[in-house]
């Protein structure tokens, strides 16, 4: 098949965002071309932990999250493509008496939403996940409807679904620019070809501010690095435990494979284009198990990578349309729930290019709240990790 000229939708970034855009803008009936410089889930995606929730203190990032549940149960037996989705839960463990309180009020918003959230003791806490360590809690919180699953699988899922949809999808193909005139978009310029289009979707992650610029639109995403590694197996059902978050810390831990997952925050943040280990963040990390989960301070680890949060200023996701170019859209800066927004993501982009109403309002997640003298009506996503 030779490059395609033409387009009603170019889509840039093959993570999980693009992907799921690319399916739904299909579905729809368009003509879509996405473009990824690498392989699909060859960036961010690729490195994320895999986590799936509706834990969240703002009411979007809930409804976002829930949708998303949805779609990744039914992507696998749609498509025959396993995508390891564990629904263990997802057990926030908490040692603040703000972070307490807060949690109560997401607690009850999250119910309001239809979530099946709790709050907890501590004791409740260590039977759901033996391995803990209770000293200093004061209270969880747990949905046992949340989980993970593996990205990459995950990915070629939903990129399984785009092409039997029609949308053609070309790896290592890099967009170097989004070309418009009279202040609307004509074509995405790439390594391999020009593509003729009225719409471009921008979801290359940390790397959408770059693409944007080209366009004269400013996209105020930040990298920051963080690590995560895999233990050897260990000798219990990792499976039965729900996703465990050391609120505090933001220490974390879940089943992959036969062993576990483990991640926390660098001891003094990189906020650069740094993707390689920091051998010092090994020994972090173990700080951080000696302190709440000292019961597997002695497993082995197996591997580990390095990957890059695309961070905003709030913490929550650009989603819309360029107001100086028509035609551009972009769906970035998840700030470290991109992966899990996903799938929802993927249908609002769909009904914004479309010009329809999507099924939750995301005007709030526009770029201009970060207009000069729009900072005031900025609303912070507080349950990061």
């Amino acid at each position: 098949m030779g490059f395609p000229e033409r387009a009603d939708v170019v889509v840039v970034g093959g993570g999980i965002v693009g992907v799921c855009t690319a399916h739904r803008l299909a579905e729809a009936g368009l003509s879509v071309v996405l473009v990824e410089r690498g392989e699909l889930a060859s960036g961010s995606t690729s490195r994320a932990a895999g986590g799936l929730r509706t834990q969240f203190s703002d009411e979007t990032n809930i409804l976002l999250g829930a949708r998303s549940l949805e779609a990744f149960a039914r992507i696998g037996p749609e498509t025959g493509q396993d995508i390891d989705l564990v629904r263990s839960g997802y057990l926030f463990l908490l040692s603040e008496d703000a972070d307490v309180a807060r949690f109560e009020r997401d607690v009850a918003l999250q119910n309001s939403l239809g979530q099946a959230s709790r709050m907890l003791t501590p004791a409740e806490a260590a039977s759901l996940n033996p391995h803990i360590s209770t000293e200093g809690l004061i209270a969880a919180a747990f949905n046992p409807h949340d989980g993970h699953c593996t990205p990459e699988s995950a990915v070629a899922a939903f990129a399984k679904a785009a092409r039997s949809a029609g949308a053609r999808l070309r790896t290592r193909t890099e967009a170097s620019a989004i070309r418009t005139a009279g202040g609307a978009v004509e074509a995405v310029e790439t390594s391999r070809g020009t593509i003729r289009t009225e719409a471009v979707v921008c979801a290359a992650g940390v790397w959408s501010p770059a693409l944007a610029a080209t366009a004269g639109v400013m996209l105020p995403v930040a990298p920051l690095r963080r690590q995560i590694v895999v233990t050897e197996p260990v000798g219990f059902d990792v499976r039965a435990l729900p996703f465990t978050i050391d609120f505090s810390t933001s220490f974390y831990f879940h089943a992959e494979g036969d062993g576990l997952l483990m991640g926390a925050p660098e001891a003094v943040p990189v906020e650069e284009f740094d993707e390689h280990r920091d051998p010092a963040w090994l020994e972090h990390l173990a700080g951080f198990l000696a302190q709440r989960a000292p019961a597997l301070a002695e497993v082995e680890v197996r591997a580990g990578w390095a990957g890059l949060y695309e961070v905003t200023p709030d913490h929550n996701a650009l989603i819309g349309e360029a107001t100086a170019a028509s035609g551009l859209f972009y769906a970035c800066g998840f700030s470290g729930h991109g992966f899990l927004q996903g799938p929802a993501v993927g249908e609002v982009m769909r009904d914004l290019v479309l010009g329809t109403d999507p099924f939750v309002d995301v005007s709030g997640l526009s770029a201009e709240r970060f207009a000069d003298g729009a900072g005031a009506a900025l609303r912070h996503e507080l349950t990061i990790v």
